[in-house]
């Protein structure tokens, strides 16, 4: 009988393949690891509690091998193509994000596992971006962009052949998936050999950088891997410190005693060579990230945080850049005072996710059963304990300032023309999951099982 080698196996042999790849092409990236490695350490050893909460919620071994990547395509059948190989690796389309809006010509979903278990196995997430073609307003660009991107195949023969034989028989052996690893890594390489013009890049490049990024390359190169960090300040301060140019601002809420969703910072894009199809020229497009995630937040708690995050860019009244990055993050700070600091708080006011644990200690209640209603009670009596549930998705106004940070300030530009999701899944050929419905069923199965024990605790020996 064959055994098949695990989409989770797969999936982190992939992601270490990828990082091992990147720091040979971007050598900034393995300082940026080395520094967030030294902060992680220092913070665990600083903060006790903040260990024992990781290795409670299952996510202290995967914190060294945790990253994400993002890369941008360009016509709906790489996006299908792309789905159908994440799929090999257990990763499914997770969220809609419309960075239109923003100024940023794409929308966007993330490939990632969707089980706690699978994620704390492999975390490794790809934001994946689609170029909206049709939001290029001069009809002549378009068309050469269209003719450009209809020649270009981005995967190896031998990756769409491994990928029809896991869908045909459910699954690789670890030769295969040794090979399907390494022929997938090439669709995620640098090139310095661009299929166009220089003067067709600079074009497409005057249109938009990213439109460029995308339309000018063999494939869709990975543009930035993401560490996590514990602690982005410190990571924001090292980096200045280790000559590495830091982003201006943190992308996202400001510090807090309790994290929530997402911070981003990063250094600056890497100016790099490119040899056109007639001239030599350079392009600039990778770039580091560093992410710290907090715990995830219902709807009525993203409702809060978006509210509060466009008060505090309404106050500052302009994007936030070098010359106000300190008035920006003052504002944030204030803003937020009206976000509950408590992990207490946030469950009573149902802002955010929880793992709900039995303590073991439950005070026996006759033969009631106790309900989901008594659970935030026994939290308060210290009977049952929670630990937040980590945010393991983007939010797009970070995204788009991750992006104009490092395409430059001008590269903002205006759509009449919005994205939405239904155009998106069409072109993906599938829907995309549901994040607040895979936060709400991980939260629920964490209460029964810790109703289940409360009550079986209650019952034994009465």
């Amino acid at each position: 009988m064959t055994t098949w080698v695990s989409a989770d196996t797969i999936r982190a042999q992939f992601s270490q393949c990828m990082s091992e790849m990147y720091q040979t092409e971007v050598p900034l990236y393995g300082d940026l690891l080395q520094l967030v490695n030294d902060v992680n350490q220092q913070s665990l050893q600083q903060h006790p509690t903040l260990k024992v909460q990781l290795e409670q919620t299952g996510e202290l071994p995967r914190l060294s091998q945790e990253r994400h990547g993002a890369i941008r395509l360009g016509k709906p059948e790489e996006l299908v193509n792309m789905r159908r190989v994440f799929a090999v690796m257990g990763m499914y389309p997770v969220g809609y994000y419309d960075l239109v809006p923003a100024g940023v010509p794409v929308h966007s979903t993330a490939f990632r596992a969707i089980d706690a278990d699978a994620l704390n196995r492999s975390p490794f997430r790809i934001f994946t971006s689609l170029l909206r073609l049709e939001l290029i307003d001069n009809v002549e660009l378009r068309q050469l962009a269209e003719d450009v991107l209809a020649k270009r195949q981005i995967f190896t023969e031998q990756a769409l052949a491994l990928t029809a034989k896991f869908e045909q028989q459910g699954g690789l052996d670890a030769n295969d998936a040794e090979q399907f690893i390494q022929e997938v890594l090439e669709t995620f390489r640098w090139h310095t050999a661009a299929p166009v013009s220089k003067d067709l890049y600079q074009a497409l490049h005057d249109q938009h950088r990213l439109i460029a990024d995308v339309v000018a390359f063999k494939g869709p190169h990975i543009n930035h891997l993401t560490p996590r960090t514990l602690d982005i300040d410190a990571v924001q301060t090292g980096m200045a410190e280790r000559g590495i140019p830091p982003k201006a601002v943190v992308e996202g809420p400001p510090r807090r005693n309790c994290p929530i969703l997402l911070r981003q910072t990063s250094f600056k894009a890497l100016q790099e060579k490119v040899t056109f199809t007639d001239h030599q020229g350079s392009h600039t497009a990778r770039f580091g990230e560093i992410e710290q995630r907090g715990v995830a937040l219902t709807q009525k708690g993203r409702a809060l945080y978006d509210q509060l995050l466009t008060n505090a860019r309404e106050s500052l009244g302009a994007t936030p850049n070098e010359g106000n990055a300190e008035r920006y993050m003052q504002i944030l700070q204030e803003t937020f005072q009206a976000f509950p600091d408590s992990y207490l708080e946030l469950a009573q006011q149902d802002l955010a996710y929880f793992y709900y644990f039995a303590k073991g200690n439950t005070v026996k209640q006759g033969k009631r059963l106790w309900t989901q209603q008594d659970l935030l009670d026994l939290v308060t009596t210290g009977q049952v304990q929670i630990e937040p549930i980590v945010y393991e998705d983007f939010l797009p106004v970070s995204a788009a300032g991750i992006f104009q940070s490092n395409l430059g300030e001008d590269g903002k530009a205006h759509y009449a023309v919005m994205s939405n999701q239904g155009i998106f899944e069409q072109c993906l050929g599938s829907k995309v999951c549901d994040e607040m419905q895979l936060y709400t069923e991980t939260q629920q199965q964490s209460i029964d099982t810790c109703l289940q024990q409360l009550n079986n605790h209650s019952f034994a020996g009465a």
